[in-house]
C-alpha cells in the first residue's frame, strides 16, 4: 500500500557550474532526454502517491512559473515560494516547516538526475531503526570527493559525515533525498539558523539518521560533463 506524503522540492540554485546552459535557463528547466530535469522529479512523486509538492524557486523564477502552469494539472498538489535571496537547503525547511502539517516528509535536492523508486524508500523509513529520526538516500559515488561521505554502522546507522573530504575513506554518498516525520522537525526547530543541510544539520543527527543505499543511477547536474551523462543514461528503461 502506497503511503501518502508531502515533499519539499529545491529546485532554486542559480547553476553556476553549468554554465553556459544555464546562462538563460534554471537549472531545473535543463532538459534531460528530451524533458526538464524538474519533470522527472515530479513524475517520481506523483508515481509514489506525494500528496503535495512545494517547490522553492530563485534564479529565473519566472520560467519556472511558467512551465508549471502549462504542466497538464494531475491529483498531486504543486506550490511554489519564491525566494527573492536564496535561503539554503536547510533555511528553506525552516521558512517552510508548517507546509508538512505532521505528515510524513521528503525534502530532495532537485539538482540530481535519477529513476529511484520513492516509494521503496519511502517503506524503508518507515522500517527504520529504532531511534533513527530521519532517513538519507545513499548511493555509490565514483567521484566520492565531490561528495558528501558517510560512515554507517552495521544496522547502516550515519556515524560520521563528511562533506567533499580531500581524502574520502569510502565511496558511500549521501544522496541528498530525505524522509522524516514529525519527530525531527521538532528537533530540527531549536536549529539556530541552520542555512546548509549538509554542513548545519546533518552533523547535529548523528546516530539518529537511517541511511538506504539505492543501486539506481543518481547524477549530479552540476557541469557540462555530468549533463552529459546524464542524457546517456536519460535513455535506459526504469
Amino acid at each position: 500500500m502506497n503511503i501518502e506524503y508531502r515533499a519539499l522540492l529545491l529546485a532554486a540554485g542559480l547553476g553556476t557550474r553549468l554554465k553556459p546552459f544555464t546562462d538563460s535557463k534554471p537549472k531545473c528547466l535543463i532538459d534531460i532526454g528530451g524533458k526538464p530535469l524538474l519533470e522527472y522529479w515530479l513524475e517520481s512523486l506523483e508515481n509514489s502517491n506525494c500528496q503535495e509538492v512545494l517547490i522553492n524557486t530563485h534564479y529565473l523564477s519566472e520560467q519556472v512559473f511558467d512551465f508549471l502552469q502549462k504542466r497538464p494539472k494531475k491529483k498531486m498538489k504543486i506550490k511554489t515560494t519564491y525566494e527573492k535571496d536564496l535561503l539554503g537547503t536547510a533555511g528553506t525547511l525552516m521558512k517552510n516547516i508548517t507546509f508538512f502539517k505532521k505528515d510524513l516528509g521528503l525534502l530532495i535536492h532537485a539538482d540530481n538526475f535519477t529513476k529511484l523508486d520513492l516509494n521503496k524508500f519511502i517503506k524503508a523509513h518507515l522500517k527504520r531503526t529504532k531511534n533513527t529520526i530521519l532517513s538519507m538516500v545513499t548511493f555509490l559515488s565514483d567521484n566520492p570527493s565531490s561528495c558528501g561521505i558517510v560512515d554507517i554502522d552495521h544496522n547502516e546507522v550515519l556515524l560520521d559525515f563528511k562533506e567533499k573530504p580531500a581524502n574520502p575513506k569510502s565511496s558511500l554518498a549521501n544522496a541528498a533525498i530525505y524522509a522524516f516525520g514529525d519527530e525531527f522537525l521538532k528537533e530540527f526547530i531549536k536549529l539556530d539558523h541552520p542555512y546548509d543541510f549538509s554542513k548545519d544539520v546533518i552533523d547535529k543527527f548523528k546516530g539518529k539518521i537511517q541511511t538506504w543505499k539505492t543501486n539506481e543511477i543518481l547524477i549530479d547536474i552540476g557541469t557540462p560533463k555530468s549533463l552529459a551523462k546524464s542524457q546517456t543514461y536519460s535513455f535506459l528503461k526504469d
